[in-house]
């Protein structure tokens, strides 16, 4: 059973109100007159309303004299083949029942009236103001163009007795009755004898012949729902009269009546006045209600017209519609219950322009047709269509995303860089590892703190240097983990400023070596800058202005936890969001300052002789941090995610590594492997 009611919108889009039925690309055949141009200006906005448009719009002549019948002949032709070469299966006719006639002649002897297209299936809908009535001359024809149709008529039920009177009506038992006479003459072809002459003037009219025995559409022995109409009319006009007559009023006024009586208006007006609100049950137990405006308030069925192979024609009720009913049950039509016509095999026909955009698309009208021929087109990234024949697609609520066929939302997956997945793990066991390496280095040079090597370049920086690398390793591990608003406001500030500390003490211990050569040379001032209080002030003044950095950062636009629902479609990335993103490259760019005059300094001071020369070890470890720090920049922003905090912590542990093996290896390969280069004999042998 199809119920039709209001459609409820929520935050879902909805599903097409048609999509059942797909009936959204019909035909219109209406009567050429005033009363269809108002049928057509009503149907119109109520329709496209609806979502249904029009594959043409046939007006049937209207027949007002027999001379005109070759004209309407021709133009029900033309009409004729604009409806059966239209790829609309639906037809929506209003008018008058000789355009039902017209058409069984025109599919019946197609080659006499210039027909060009063959008759297909189709699904009629018939107006209430329109009837099945075949002529005398069609009574045997084929009917079968009309079978399946779905008709509304007004709301009947069978009264008692009324089809066993029809069919007990013949010439002689209604003696008198000219009209039945006519009828028999017409429907049976035949003629009376002429009781003048007693002749009979073709074939005699016997009692053989019944009124059952006639075809449907040619005479209807069931009562219908025009029949139904008139009945119930003529009730209501005796209950008015009726009421009138019983009126305090009128019986008071006898002389009012009589003038009623011969003045047929006024009459009328009076009658009106009791028509008005009527309300009275007719034989079938139907109650019958005329509104204060004396109209007939009562609903419509739904016929199905069925037609079968012996000709015999049969209504079957498969609907109501109730204008008294509520919103939901105004309009029931059980779906089951419906036969179609045999060209769609007994299935619900589909009459549309363009076939249904699946799921996954959505509908593009096609450039000057109407707006049910389209075509379809996938949905857009980040976007999904749930039913058929969406108009536009619609994005997934927050925390959702499409799936691959686009017409399903799925759940988003929580991503961060965890301690649990291996990515993770690996990061974790490459910074402890580079810890203990560099832990190990700091035993090492403790343990040999005294000898030369160690000695040599200040001892203090050297110190300094493998602490703020050990820090740096270590202070990877604030990258790692669900992000809390701590490490949000941590991990970038200790980085940035532990790193601009040993960059710092590269920087110092490259202007140290430098200074120290050029301070031999006899009569140079520079002896007066060599020391640890110049080394002290580049390292204090290099980390403080990093550090002012990172005070404005926190004060003005500090980091922060966030969610990000659009940068990967599958995933909510749980990230810190860096709040300035100037000054968090003002962060990287003073390191990257630090780093390029440790460079340019370094590379200047390489050729130096000297015993246990870092130049040319800083030139090799600053040339190896340039590197990964000039293409961090870019891996950095094209990455999303874990894995843009993988690229940033890779990059520390690499830089931090180059430092530390460019440097110290050397220095501990001879503390370890070479014990006795590392002596105070062979600084001053290598230095001659």
């Amino acid at each position: 059973m199809i119920v039709v009611s209001p459609i409820e919108f929520n935050e879902e889009p909805v599903p097409p109100v048609f999509g059942d039925l797909a009936w959204t690309w019909v035909g219109i055949l209406m009567v050429d007159d005033g009363n269809g141009e108002r049928f057509l200006q009503t149907a119109l906005p109520v329709f496209s309303n609806k979502g249904i448009c029009f594959a043409f719009i046939a007006r049937s002549p209207k027949f007002s004299y027999f001379s005109e019948a070759t004209d309407m002949i021709q133009k029900g032709a033309e009409i004729y083949d604009q409806i059966m070469g239209s790829k609309a299966n639906v037809l929506v006719t209003y008018g008058a029942s000789y355009s039902i006639s017209m058409f069984i002649w025109l599919s019946y002897i197609p080659e006499q009236v210039h027909v060009t297209k063959k008759p297909k299936g189709m699904v009629w809908i018939i107006t209430a103001l329109v009837e099945l009535s075949i002529y005398l001359l069609q009574r045997n024809w084929d009917l079968n163009l009309f079978h399946g149709a779905l008709a509304f008529t007004r709301h009947l039920n069978e009264l008692p007795k009324f089809h066993h009177f029809v069919e007990s009506r013949n010439p002689s038992t209604a003696r008198g009755d000219g009209f039945i006479r006519d009828v028999w003459k017409q429907a049976f072809n035949c003629a009376f004898q002429n009781a003048a002459t007693d002749e009979v003037d073709g074939l005699t009219c016997s009692g053989v012949q019944t009124l059952e025995n006639l075809p449907g559409p040619f005479f209807e022995t069931k009562m219908t729902g025009h029949g139904y109409s008139i009945y119930n009319a003529v009730h209501a006009v005796a209950h008015a009269l009726h009421a009138m007559y019983s009126s305090t009023l009128v019986i008071q006024n006898k002389v009012m009546i009589e003038w009623f009586r011969d003045t047929v208006f006024c009459f009328s007006t009076q009658l009106h006045h009791f028509l008005r609100g009527l309300l009275f049950n007719n034989s079938a137990g139907d109650k019958v209600t005329l509104n204060q405006n004396g109209e007939l308030v009562a609903g419509y069925d739904v016929i199905n017209w069925i037609i079968s192979s012996n000709q015999s024609f049969h209504r079957v009720k498969v609907g109501r519609m109730d204008v008294e009913a509520s919103a939901d049950q105004a309009f029931i039509i059980k779906e089951d219950a419906i036969t179609w016509h045999s060209w769609f095999n007994q299935a619900q026909p589909v009459s549309i322009c363009s076939e249904s955009c699946h799921p996954g698309s959505s509908k593009k009208v096609k450039e000057g047709q109407p707006f049910c021929c389209y075509d379809c087109i996938p949905c857009p990234e980040g976007k999904i269509s749930l039913w058929k024949d969406m108009i536009d697609c619609s994005k997934c609520r927050d925390g959702y995303y499409p799936n691959k066929n686009k017409d399903f939302c799925l759940h988003k997956k929580i991503s961060f860089m965890s301690y649990e997945e291996p990515l993770g793990i690996t990061l974790v066991f490459c910074a402890l590892f580079l810890s203990l390496i560099t832990g190990l280095v700091i035993g090492t040079f403790m343990k040999h703190h005294s000898t030369p090597i160690v000695i040599a370049n200040n001892r203090n920086l050297t110190f300094i240097l493998l602490t703020s690398l050990l820090l740096c390793f270590l202070c990877t591990l604030l990258f790692i983990g669900k992000p809390q608003v701590v490490t949000c406001l941590l991990r970038q500030t200790v980085f940035g400023n532990i790193f601009s500390l040993a960059v710092s003490c590269v920087l110092a211990k490259t202007v140290t070596v430098v200074l120290a050569f050029m301070a031999t040379r006899p009569g140079s001032r520079m002896r007066n800058w060599v020391g640890k209080r110049l080394a002290t002030s580049i390292i204090l003044s290099s980390s403080l202005i990093q550090v002012g950095i990172c005070i404005v950062w926190l004060a003005t636009s500090p980091p922060f936890p966030h969610a990000d629902m659009n940068s990967v479609m599958e995933e909510i990335l749980l990230e810190c969001n860096e709040g300035s993103v100037i000054l968090f490259y003002c962060v990287l760019g003073y390191m990257s300052l630090l780093a390029k005059v440790s460079l340019a300094v370094a590379f200047f001071a390489r050729k130096l002789l000297d015993s246990f020369n870092e130049a040319k070890f800083i030139t090799f470890s600053m040339l190896v941090f340039c590197t990964v720090w000039l293409s961090f920049v870019p891996t950095y922003l094209s990455t999303k995610g874990k894995y843009m905090v993988a690229v940033e912590i890779f990059s520390i542990l690499t830089s931090c590594a180059g430092l530390l093996i460019c440097i110290f290896s050397p220095k501990c390969y001879i503390i370890l492997m070479r014990p006795e280069l590392n002596s105070k004999e062979q600084l001053i042998k290598r230095k001659v």
